[in-house]
């Protein structure tokens, strides 16, 4: 399908650009930026944001939307908390945004190392807040709770698309494990956010009823954008959703009662993450 004029992505230029290019290639860090081949690209790092992606970048998983490599991961680098945040202090980050791949290859799936490079991003930067972009840790407890006791602002888990089309774009996750890794951030006291793609083949009711399953296990904030197929080996797009429709979905999901909602075609999860915590953190709760 060709894409419409509103999907046209700026090429990256500017200082703040290349200084964010310069310090994440200094550590030898990854980026989602890059790795997932996100069209905000541009746009975060001339804001002098990025959302940094630890654990390496290689995923143990396979899902049919996604751009991040998959096989087998190398060993995960010990120094790679104090990497993050040093880059995090290089960059003066007043608010970090981390995620990572899958590492079902791991005995925890990478929970202590998450913990780790937390505690340590909030050591080297006290005024810094975070938010974490988690996968689901196969919906175990006693991992997810070593992110939470590391004490993040946002803990963030995708529930990628509606129910219906689950299992066939996510190779491993179920929607309603994800539903209970929400539950289990909300019920602990942080705010918990998740987010779909658009265009993958569902339908307007599907999409509503992901808003009311999401706003069931107290998730407050909530993210919706267009699906972009990066190769031709990836999930087709089914639709582009025009700009109108996705404000039409903000509108309704705020009514529905999520506290914010960032809904626009170029709209990824960690897209102005910032502005969910720069708010009364009470509205959150």
């Amino acid at each position: 399908m060709r894409k419409p004029e509103w999907l046209k992505i700026r090429l990256p230029r500017g200082e703040e650009f290349a200084k964010v290019n310069s310090i994440v290639k200094k550590y030898q860090l990854h980026t989602i930026c890059t790795s997932g081949n996100c069209p905000n690209h541009a746009d975060c790092w001339e804001r002098g944001t990025a959302t940094l992606m630890i654990l390496g970048d290689t995923c143990t998983r396979s899902c049919k939307f996604c751009n991040v490599n998959t096989g087998k991961p190398l060993p995960v680098d010990p120094e790679e908390p104090v990497k993050v945040a040093e880059t995090v202090k290089g960059l003066r980050l007043k608010h970090c945004v981390l995620t990572s791949v899958d590492r079902d290859d791991l005995p925890d799936a990478g929970a202590n190392h998450w913990a780790e490079t937390i505690c340590e991003v909030k050591r080297l930067n006290p005024g810094t807040t975070i938010e974490t972009l988690v996968p689901d840790f196969d919906g175990k407890q006693e991992l997810i709770r070593l992110v939470i006791n590391a004490g993040p602002e946002v803990i963030s888990h995708n529930l990628e698309t509606v129910r219906r089309l689950t299992p066939l774009i996510r190779s491993r996750a179920k929607y309603e494990t994800s539903l209970n890794v929400l539950k289990y951030v909300a019920d602990s006291g942080l705010t918990a956010k998740s987010g779909i793609m658009l265009g993958l083949g569902e339908t307007e009711e599907e999409i509503l009823r992901t808003m009311d399953d999401l706003l069931a296990v107290n998730c407050k904030v909530f993210t919706m954008g267009q699906y972009l197929q990066p190769t031709r080996q990836n999930y087709p797009v089914k639709e582009y959703v025009t700009p109108e429709k996705f404000e039409e979905y903000r509108e309704i999901g705020l009514a529905k009662g999520f506290a914010f909602v960032e809904s626009a075609p170029l709209v990824r999860s960690s897209y102005h993450a910032e502005r969910h915590v720069e708010k009364d953190r009470n509205t959150l709760k």
